[in-house]
């Protein structure tokens, strides 16, 4: 009996390679992870590559035709990102606020976020673990009925809050600019209508607001005015306010929703992704859970794209794909020339950066670790593309920064409801140098704003034109940049297909089903569509915003359903969902780590939600 389990044993350890990773392609991952730890041989079979990508594709379920995201080398170190790095664990719930929790928002350096609410209140907490309150103001007091939105400056130095006005059918709102180095002082008031307008920064130190007339009936003209944060002023000639913009709405529709987006279209980065192709017709699937080819979209490059579906029906097709986003070949072009030209930025960078001491260079980080576990990585254990990703960011910071930008706005044409993007492109500000004053960088302040005397608030000015328009055949109710504002994604409750709009007063039934959206803003054409994935139950005349985010590698969303949801941005599967219980109104990543998620709800409360990677410190921290 005891030289049958020799010889056993003995025959184990002499499996051939290949015959190993067929059995370990059998086994659940779990019990590879364990099985891993035999013996040393084992666990360098257990690392193969190919073996990971068999089991990335099975365990996600994810179809055989999507390639690996751009960026990354190793489907092992990918299994290991969905499974370890994403945010799913709840690690606070916070319930300071008296009301609803509408909105949340991050610093761009990450270390504070603030929340808007029912109760009248906005809040600014610390990011780091636990969250403590910093700062707070009751806008009650501005006869504001509630808080609704918020947004730091790029600097982290001042915090727009966004509120609408008390009165049962008011449209009206304000915005008020905190500082978040002077006591959360206020800075400036500013109308804002309507409310859901919401504004934005239009740079540092100066916003964009909302303002709507009406000129007949139906008929309306919305302004975007460009105010200084801090209005107060140094001489009598320096103007704080300026019309920007003035457009024309028509069947009762308005200008909502703004938001400012660097413009690439023009920068060297992205050339080799504009450059004109010629027409040519491709074909391609969208695979189910199973990987079988459900829809066949045939694509005309640089035309029209049309779809054709075995099944027939928008229905169908959304529960075949049910809760996946399905991107077109145009977004992994993109993405693949993308990666590329900032491959070999960044080799540039490093090469320079290395110049000066190339001894004192050390891939330490890069290092491969053999024992590694997979339920237990030590906590110095992270991926090697987070330092590149900051390189990335870098690079992509620098091309932009001369670049003009893009005015991003909801808008209508056949009824009230914004069912249309609108974008309009905006040339540079240069604005007055005026000598003797705080120095800038050619030796004076560079004013945005003109003198008063100059300033006509574009009075003769006819109605600006849309440069874009984009058609969402639904109600929209959420936006949100990519953080290389390369793409927008958009959040729609579809229209019936087909419906005949006759009154705009009487907008269409919307689905309860929530579809996303994804638009390439550098070639101006929709290169991705998730139907189906989350749900919302209001009818349109009550009707509000469920606000979502994007990161480098997750997509995030809230939902009337009671939760919030993350999918993976580039392979297009939910990760997780995200418990409440009411309404989630809103979610937001770290923009400097993404393995930290806060979503806020109905039911009053804030939730932190970390990855299992940052529990574990935690946890360590604490013993």
């Amino acid at each position: 009996m005891a030289e049958d389990q020799v010889i056993c044993y003995y025959g184990f350890q002499h499996l051939p390679d290949d015959l190993l990773l067929k059995i370990f392609s059998n086994l659940p991952v779990a019990d590879l992870a364990r099985a891993s730890y035999t013996c040393q041989r084992w666990f360098q079979v257990s690392l193969d590559d190919l073996l990971w990508k068999g089991l990335f594709y099975h365990h996600w379920h994810i179809a055989p035709s999507v390639p690996m995201a751009p960026g990354k080398h190793s489907w092992r170190q990918e299994f290991k990102r969905l499974y370890y790095y994403t945010p799913v664990l709840e690690s606070e719930n916070i319930g300071k606020h008296k009301d609803q929790v509408l909105h949340v928002s991050f610093s761009h350096n990450g270390q504070l976020f603030a929340t808007c609410s029912k109760d009248g209140t906005v809040k600014v907490w610390t990011s780091s673990y636990p969250a403590t309150l910093k700062f707070e103001h009751d806008m009650k007091e501005f006869t504001w009925k509630y808080t609704q939105f918020s947004n730091f400056n790029e600097s982290d130095t001042l915090l727009l809050v966004s509120g609408v006005h008390f009165g049962n059918m008011s449209t009206s709102g304000e915005i008020a600019v905190f500082s978040l180095t002077q006591n959360f002082e206020l800075q400036c008031r500013v109308i804002n209508k309507p409310y859901d307008v919401f504004g934005t920064w239009y740079d540092d130190t100066h916003l964009l607001s909302g303002n709507l007339h009406w000129t007949r009936q139906l008929n309306s003209c919305s302004a975007l005015w460009l105010n200084k944060a801090s209005q107060s002023i140094e001489s009598e000639r320096e103007s704080v306010v300026m019309r920007l913009f003035r457009f024309l709405n028509t069947n009762a529709s308005s200008i909502r929703t703004i938001m400012i987006s660097k413009n690439l279209t023009d920068s060297k980065l992205d050339m080799a992704v504009n450059a004109e192709k010629p027409a040519q017709e491709t074909v391609w699937g969208k695979a189910d859970m199973n990987g079988e080819s459900q829809t066949c979209v045939k694509v005309m490059e640089n035309s029209v794209h049309s779809v054709t579906s075995q099944t027939g029906s928008r229905q169908d097709i959304g529960n075949q794909i049910n809760g996946r986003i399905i991107y077109r070949p145009e977004y992994w072009e993109a993405e693949e020339v993308m990666n590329h030209s900032m491959e070999c930025s960044l080799r540039q960078v490093e090469i320079e950066a290395a110049l000066p001491c190339a001894c004192c260079d050390s891939d330490d980080d890069m290092s491969p670790q053999p024992n590694n576990q997979f339920y237990g990585f030590p906590d110095n254990c992270r991926l090697p593309t987070n330092n590149t990703s900051e390189k990335h960011n870098t690079i992509k910071q620098k091309v932009s920064e001369q670049c003009d930008k893009l005015l991003i706005f909801t808008m209508g044409s056949l009824t009230y409801t914004p069912h249309q993007i609108g974008i309009k492109r905006i040339d540079s500000l240069k604005g007055d140098s005026t000598v003797g004053q705080s120095q800038c960088g050619d030796g004076g302040v560079r004013f945005l704003l003109p003198d008063v005397d100059e300033n006509n608030h574009g009075v003769d000015r006819p109605y600006d034109s849309v440069d874009e328009i984009f058609d969402m055949d639904g109600h929209i109710i959420g936006m949100s940049l990519s953080p290389d504002h390369r793409y927008l994604y958009v959040n729609s409750r579809p229209w019936p297909p087909g419906y005949e709009i006759c009154n705009p007063l009487q907008p269409p039934p919307i689905a309860q089903e929530i579809d996303v959206h994804v638009i390439d803003l550098c070639k101006m054409k929709e290169v991705g569509t998730m139907l189906r994935s989350h749900k919302a139950f209001t009818p349109n005349d009550e009707c509000f915003f469920i606000f979502l985010d994007v990161c480098e590698e997750y997509v995030a969303s809230g939902a009337e359903d009671k939760h919030g949801y993350i999918w993976d941005r580039h392979y297009g599967i939910c990760l997780h969902r995200f418990p409440h219980s009411d309404v989630v109104n809103c979610v937001a990543f770290n923009p400097v780590d993404s393995e930290v998620l806060i979503t806020v709800s109905d039911d009053n409360t804030i939730k932190i939600w970390r990855s299992k990677n940052q529990e574990k410190q935690i946890k360590s921290s604490k013993s």
